[in-house]
């Protein structure tokens, strides 16, 4: 008996001797950007800054650009799933290039959701002399004559956009891809082109400028900073494209941590710092619950699946 007694107050100091266990996190959290420097490294850094302040670690970015952002997201896919690695990137990644791409080696099952930061809103844009106004008006040119539009690349989000208001209204236009928004949006301002098909916040200075105009957007919502411009929607056309950006964890990363990223994205995207570079990229805030983008990212994925097959589309 006198054993047994000791044996237990032994084992009762171990427990009472053993460390807690450690809150997450314990150390920098590593953001990965799957596209090339830009808005997104400055929003991530902002965002770092309360981290720090709430959670007692900063976010750390590195850049792993390639393959439209697969190349990235591999990365994270790959990682332990510790909650000490995440990926920050629009849908394209997981919800369109892996049905373009036969080895992509990743897809919505890769990932735990964590958050959703904002919208990259998709629009159509002509030069500010153009006589399309609205898409009724594109309607009604596309069927006199064949239009060229430019996107930022083949199969891309704003392409896709299109595609979807030819089929919905039974027209045909030529398209024209281009590498990265820049040159496709020059050539619809130097006339080579009759409108471009691109994000919002790379045509926004233009417009600002009285250059070009804006006649959609392709979101549930106008955009903040173009309350005149009508969504797809509002004009009779039922096409919405989103293209959600949100941050994303290795497969299997603990529920507690999970929760913890969550609530830090929540509030770092109530920060004044934060909002001002979403708003200086005309990005629109648009947080989502990791239960909310996991249903987001599965359901694009396989609506994108589906609209690429039918155009006909094969893995390369």
């Amino acid at each position: 008996m006198m054993t047994l007694r000791l044996l237990g107050a032994a084992l009762l100091a171990a427990v009472l001797a053993a460390p807690a266990a450690a809150e997450f996190p314990e150390r920098p959290i590593t953001v990965v950007m799957p596209y090339s420097p830009g808005t997104p490294d400055v929003l991530v850094r902002a965002m770092s800054e309360h981290f720090q302040r709430t959670l007692g670690q900063p976010l750390v970015t590195i850049t792993r650009d390639g393959a439209s952002g697969v190349v990235g997201m591999r990365t994270v896919a790959s990682a332990p799933p510790d909650g000490y690695m995440v990926g920050h990137t629009p849908v394209t990644a997981i919800a369109v290039q892996p049905h373009l791409l036969r080895n992509a080696g990743i897809g919505p099952d890769s990932f735990e959701a964590v958050c959703g930061t904002n919208e990259n809103v998709i629009t159509i844009a002509v030069r500010a002399d153009s006589p399309i106004r609205d898409l009724a008006g594109l309607v009604a040119e596309a069927r006199k004559r064949q239009l060229s539009f430019g996107s930022p690349g083949p199969n891309s989000l704003p392409q896709l956009a299109l595609v979807r208001v030819m089929r919905a209204t039974g027209t045909e236009m030529s398209h024209i891809p281009y590498r990265g928004e820049a040159p496709h949006i020059n050539d619809t301002l130097g006339g080579r082109l009759d409108f471009s098909a691109a994000i919002v916040n790379s045509t926004a200075e233009l417009v600002k400028a009285g250059r070009l105009r804006l006649i959609a957007v392709f979101s549930a919502n106008r955009h903040p900073d173009f309350p005149d411009v009508p969504t797809a929607t509002e004009q009779g056309i039922e096409v919405q494209m989103f293209s959600q950006v949100g941050w994303y964890a290795p497969r299997g990363t603990p529920a507690a941590v999970l929760d913890r990223l969550e609530e830090g994205c929540r509030t770092a995207l109530q920060q004044p710092a934060v909002l001002r570079v979403l708003a200086d990229s005309r990005a629109p805030v648009s947080f989502l619950p990791r239960a909310r983008l996991n249903r987001l990212i599965r359901d694009e994925y396989e609506n994108y699946g589906r609209l690429l097959r039918e155009l006909g589309v094969q893995p390369e």
